[in-house]
């Protein structure tokens, strides 16, 4: 269980989030706060299954605590993850995917909205991420699309909609004519 207040995370398990942390990023600990990104959280608030990814904005030696870009309920369960470049690249495929269960015909425009710190982590293969989209949506779908600091959206239907870091979220648009 967590002790938190707001987007600042002190304890997990009554021990310093901090100093658990810097546990797990081993040698990455020293390039605190830059690392972190390569190493976000997930949270999921207690009593519920709906999970968010929570990248840290940085580190307060003095408090042992975090700050995220985006709240940690009190008591939620927590988990260390680790940016892995493929599984970034198959989520946005995924996404893609999911767009097109819930509208399966071919869309005419996607706007892709992706966290800047997908961006960050994914460096010069940012391109394979949307190259994957569109082999996904096809060469008929204009894609167009911006960076932002976390998307507000579902994870899966009929989910309230919540602020998500380092995530992909893909909106279509199509035209029917009757």
């Amino acid at each position: 269980m967590t002790r938190s207040v707001s987007n600042r995370l002190y304890e997990i398990d009554n021990k310093s989030a901090l100093e658990l942390y810097k546990q797990y990023l081993g040698k990455y600990a020293d390039e605190l706060p830059g690392s972190a990104l390569l190493f976000p959280l997930y949270v999921r608030p207690d009593g519920t299954e709906n999970a968010v990814v929570r990248t840290i904005l940085s580190i307060d030696n003095d408090e042992q605590s975090m700050v995220f870009a985006g709240d940690i309920p009190e008591g939620s369960y927590i988990r260390f993850m680790k940016a892995n470049f493929d599984k970034l690249i198959d989520a946005a495929t995924h996404a893609a995917s999911n767009a097109l269960i819930q509208f399966p015909a071919k869309p005419k425009l996607a706007l892709l909205i992706s966290c800047v710190g997908r961006k960050l982590i994914l460096g010069k293969r940012i391109d394979e991420e949307i190259e994957a989209v569109k082999e996904i949506l096809g060469e008929g779908t204009l894609l167009s699309g911006f960076y932002s600091y976390g998307e507000i959206s579902p994870l899966t239907t009929n989910a309230k909609c919540e602020l998500h870091n380092q995530t992909m979220t893909i909106t279509t648009f199509n035209e029917e004519i009757n």
